[in-house]
């Protein structure tokens, strides 16, 4: 009798992040983003702003890969540098009207793209997917400390 082989998880988790990458970023390239460019223009507000080490964390990046991605944006037009009203000696990152207008047209593909990740998953089975995802991100997280 033979034993059922248990899913790869790990595999398969590696090969679907590369996958949505690929997916995010050919979504996205006519309006000239990456998938990461775009997740950092998700995490600065509208109105406000964010600081750098704020971006790393909600991307999941060490420090200088994020402060790579803001240069780039910076560049760009789409964001720019200011002094936080709080805090004289920090900087926080705001949108620029351009960048605005990106992180609208970005979010609507970002809701388009993530529909079609889910079609076909109950509500249920989709809360159970997106609940392994925290979790594995939980772990890395554990893992740090």
């Amino acid at each position: 009798m033979s034993k059922a082989r248990a899913p790869r998880f790990l595999y398969l988790l590696a090969r679907a992040a590369r996958a949505a990458q690929m997916i995010g970023d050919s979504g996205l390239a006519d309006i000239g983003l990456t998938s990461a460019q775009s997740g950092v223009l998700f995490l600065i507000p509208n109105e406000g702003g964010a600081s750098v080490s704020a971006v790393s964390e909600g991307l999941g990046l060490a420090q200088s890969a994020a402060s790579v991605l803001v240069q780039r944006l910076e560049q760009a037009g789409l964001i720019e540098r200011q002094t936080d009203p709080n805090d004289r000696r920090a900087v926080l990152l705001t949108l620029t009207a351009r960048g605005r207008a990106l992180r609208a047209k970005a979010i609507e593909r970002a809701q388009r793209m993530n529909s079609a990740a889910s079609r076909g998953f109950s509500s249920e089975e989709q809360a159970i997917i997106a609940r392994w995802l925290q979790h594995m991100i939980d772990l890395k997280e554990e893992a740090r400390e």
